[in-house]
C-alpha cells in the first residue's frame, strides 16, 4: 500500500473533477469508457478558465502587490559606519565599485520561466498529457510569483548594505546634517550615520539599501529547482531501474543553472554570499511546495510524474487504483514506463507505470511484458 493511501478501495467517481465537455479524443491509453478517463483529456477553453480563473485572479493580485512593494523605497532608517576615526573604511566589503549586472534580473526572471515552460512543451512531444503541461506550468508560476513576493517583502523591510554601497552613496562625512559629534557622526565614537550624508543618485542608493535576499537567485532557484525535480519525475531518474548516466546531466542542468545565475552576482559586486543563499533557499522552499501542489509525490516514484486534478475528490492512492489515465504521463519508455495499457494488470486500474510488478502472476498461461501482481496489487513497473 502507498504512503500516500487515501482508501482501501478504488474510488470510481460518476462525476468528473473538470469539465469535458467539447474534450479531443482520448489518446492516452485509458479507454473512453474508463471511469478515469476523463481526467487526462484535453477540456474546452471554457472548461480550463473555469478550473484556473482563481489562480489567474490571485498571480495576477500578488503580481501587483509584489510591484508595489518592488517600486516602495527601503522602509527602514539604516544606520552604517563610513569611516573609523583613523580615517580607515569599516565595512571594506561594502566599498566595491558599482558595476553592472552580468545577468540583468529581467533576464534572470526570463531564463527562469522560459526554460522550464520550454522543456515542459517539448517534452509533451512524448508525454500527450494537457494536464500534465498545464500543473507544470501553474506549479511553476506558483513557485516563481510566491517567491517573488516574498523576497521583495524582506528587502523592502529588512534589506541591507549592497557590496558597492560606499560607492554609490558617495558619502560627505564633513557636511552631515545630523547627529552629534565632531564629524556629524552618531553612536558609540559617532561613526555610525543615515543617508543623509549621501550624495548619490536616489534611486540608486534605495536599491543599494536592498540587498538581501537576492532577487535573482531566488527567481533562479524558484524556477529552475521546479525543473529538476519535474525532470526526475517525467525521466524516472531515482526510480526501480538503472537507468543511463545522461537523464542525470539532464535532471541536474537545471540546478547548475541556478548557482551559475547566483554565483554572477558575487562577482559583479551586486550581491553577498549570504544574499545569494538566502534568494536560493526562499526559491527552493517555494518551488518544492509549488510541486507537491500540482503532482502526487516529490520524491516517491510511483506516483511524482500523476498531476493532480482540481476537484473535491482529486485521486485516491493505494491498492488496485487507477491514475486518472497519467500512468504514462511520463518521458520515459525505460522498464516500462509510459508503456501501460488498461486493461492490463490489477483490474484494468494498474497504478503508476506500464510493465509493472516486482512478482509475476502464475495464473497467465505465458509469460507477458505486462504482468499483473500475484495478489492484485500494483508494485510499479520492472526494470527491462
Amino acid at each position: 500500500m502507498g504512503f500516500f493511501t487515501r482508501s482501501r478501495s478504488p474510488v470510481r467517481r460518476d462525476k468528473p473533477s473538470v469539465s469535458t465537455t467539447g474534450t479531443a479524443p482520448n489518446t492516452t491509453g485509458a479507454a473512453p469508457s474508463s471511469p478515469y478517463a476523463f481526467i487526462n483529456r484535453r477540456p474546452t477553453f471554457g472548461g480550463w478558465v473555469r478550473t484556473v480563473w482563481l489562480d489567474i485572479l490571485t498571480m495576477a493580485a500578488l503580481g501587483a502587490v509584489g510591484l508595489g512593494v518592488y517600486e516602495a523605497p527601503p522602509a527602514p532608517t539604516r544606520n552604517f559606519p563610513i569611516y573609523f576615526n583613523n580615517g580607515e573604511v569599516v565595512f571594506p566589503e561594502t566599498a566595491y565599485p558599482l558595476r553592472k549586472n552580468i545577468i540583468p534580473i529581467w533576464l534572470a526572471a526570463f531564463l527562469a520561466s522560459i526554460i522550464p515552460i520550454t522543456f515542459i512543451l517539448l517534452l509533451q512531444i512524448r508525454i500527450k498529457s494537457f494536464w500534465d503541461a498545464n500543473n507544470a506550468i501553474l506549479g511553476l508560476l506558483y513557485s516563481l510569483i510566491n517567491a517573488a513576493v516574498f523576497q521583495v517583502f524582506i528587502k523592502w523591510l529588512i534589506g541591507g548594505l549592497r557590496p558597492h554601497f560606499l560607492a554609490v552613496c558617495d558619502p560627505d562625512v564633513s557636511a552631515a546634517a545630523t547627529g552629534t559629534g565632531a564629524n556629524g557622526g552618531t553612536g558609540f565614537g559617532y561613526i555610525m550615520f543615515t543617508r543623509a550624508v549621501c550624495r548619490g543618485d536616489k534611486d540608486q542608493i534605495d536599491d543599494s539599501l536592498e540587498s538581501m535576499p537576492s532577487g535573482h537567485s531566488t527567481a533562479a532557484f524558484a524556477g529552475f529547482v521546479f525543473l529538476f525535480l519535474w525532470l526526475n519525475a517525467k525521466l524516472k531518474l531515482w526510480s526501480n531501474y538503472h537507468p543511463q548516466m545522461w537523464k542525470m546531466t539532464v535532471v541536474y542542468a537545471p540546478l547548475l543553472g541556478a548557482c551559475l545565475i547566483g554565483g554572477s552576482l558575487t562577482i559583479d559586486e551586486f550581491h553577498h554570499w549570504y544574499d545569494v543563499l538566502a534568494g536560493a533557499i526562499i526559491g527552493t522552499i517555494c518551488a518544492f511546495g509549488a510541486y507537491r501542489m500540482v503532482y502526487a509525490s516529490i520524491w516517491d516514484w510511483r506516483y511524482n510524474h500523476i498531476p493532480l486534478p482540481r476537484g473535491h475528490d482529486g485521486i485516491s492512492f493505494g491498492k488496485n487504483m487507477g491514475y486518472g489515465g497519467f500512468e504514462n504521463a511520463v518521458f520515459t519508455r525505460k522498464a516500462g514506463w509510459g508503456t501501460f495499457v488498461e486493461g492490463s494488470g490489477a483490474a484494468g486500474a494498474a497504478g503508476a507505470g506500464g510493465r509493472h510488478g516486482h512478482h509475476h502472476h502464475h495464473g497467465h498461461g505465458r509469460r507477458s511484458r505486462s504482468r499483473s501482481v500475484g495478489n492484485g496489487v500494483y508494485q510499479g513497473p520492472e526494470a527491462v
